[in-house]
């Protein structure tokens, strides 16, 4: 297993212009100790579509002055770019077309697209993957599981197919076990109770053990964001999906048990419960070792230190020994790239208060290398 770096991790530190893009490469090459992948979202660290001739030049220059390869290119495939129309699917798979050909031209292996992507697309631009040899891989991102129906259909076609070219990209949050200390303290800082941040934990504790006090949610098409805008119409008009009924229930239901008095924002909190995959590990080493796992998104909040453990870290909220021992079992080959998320639950307060991302990164990937055993 190798490693490496999504450099979606430095996003706070490029919108400040404190690295650029060279020095958030050489960030990886010459102080992560053997992290030589390089991951990143295509319109963020280029001049999307068409970076030109010389910036691929330096980009290669910058590979290997600095020991690092590119490893996935993240695709985002925003369908609401035109102010007249929702992008079909067949002018999204033009897109991700376009997409594999940029990948190839900077010596990208693999390009993933967002976990709402429609296999339907994927498999409009699969053909020029297989010609180009790129893989494409989804991701699978909480509250997303590795059980449901993204994976599976992405798994019977190719067993169907037979093709090497797609696979999918599992995100380390679909084994979150908890809410983040640093979103819960975010929420605080925005008035929720401690009460409500106490009873997600323990709803999560639940549902993480199987004992959930309201029904089965299959979780296998919902995205975080539209699950969280869902439970807000719920809570504003008592409405919502009927799949959805029995959960968004039952959370206000258990808010109402634990503490009293809560308002809107304290139901929000509780239900950050559900925002959890509790996926099975041992389904990851199945499909590890079945060769349909492209890359892996290190995806993290927060690296604390460990108790009487001097410079060792660990996110709290995340079951990394299960989801990289796996991965281990599996035979993976390939990479995983530590991908800072955490950086939003700081960024209203002050620049001198935010969290330094360079330092997150250099923890997690400490985390990283004692996990998998360098």
């Amino acid at each position: 297993m190798k490693r490496g770096v999504s450099l979606y991790s430095y996003q706070q530190t490029q919108f400040f212009k404190e690295l650029s893009l060279e020095e958030q490469i050489a960030e990886v090459g010459n102080n992560l100790h053997g992290a030589t992948g390089i991951e990143i979202v295509d319109e963020m660290s280029l001049r999307y579509p068409d970076p030109g001739d010389a910036f691929v030049h330096q980009w290669f220059a910058w590979m290997e002055r600095y020991g690092t390869e590119p490893v996935t290119m993240d695709v985002s495939m925003d369908v609401l770019q035109f102010r007249d129309h929702v992008m079909s699917i067949e002018e999204c798979g033009e897109r991700l077309k376009q997409d594999l050909r940029l990948a190839k031209r900077l010596g990208f292996r693999n390009v993933r697209v967002l976990s709402v992507v429609p296999l339907s697309v994927m498999l409009a631009a699969l053909p020029d993957a297989e010609a180009l040899d790129i893989r494409l891989g989804k991701e699978i991102h909480q509250p997303m599981p590795l059980e449901g129906q993204q994976v599976t259909e992405i798994v019977d076609f190719i067993e169907k197919s037979g093709t090497k070219h797609l696979g999918i990209v599992p995100d380390f949050g679909i084994f979150g076990r908890r809410p983040s200390e640093v979103h819960l303290a975010w929420f605080e800082r925005r008035g929720a109770k401690r009460e409500a941040c106490e009873a997600a934990l323990e709803l999560a504790e639940l549902l993480h053990g199987g004992r959930a006090p309201f029904g089965f949610v299959d979780m296998s098409y919902a995205t975080a964001g539209n699950l969280r805008a869902d439970f807000g119409r719920f809570l504003k008009t008592g409405e919502c999906q009927p799949q959805f009924a029995d959960a968004f229930g039952g959370v206000k239901a258990f808010a109402d048990r634990a503490f009293s008095e809560a308002t809107e924002l304290d139901y929000t909190v509780v239900s950050e419960a559900l925002m959890l995959s509790n996926t099975s590990p041992e389904v990851l080493r199945e499909l590890t070792a079945a060769g349909h796992v492209v890359s892996v998104h290190g995806k993290f909040y927060n690296m604390s230190p460990i108790p009487d453990r001097p410079g060792e870290f660990q996110d709290m909220s995340i079951d990394y020994e299960s989801g990289i021992n796996a991965l281990k079992s599996g035979g993976f080959q390939g990479y995983i790239n530590s991908e800072y998320e955490g950086q939003r639950y700081f960024q209203d307060r002050g620049r001198e208060e935010m969290m330094s991302e360079v330092e997150q990164v250099r923890r997690h990937q400490e985390m990283l290398r004692r996990i998998i055993g360098e």
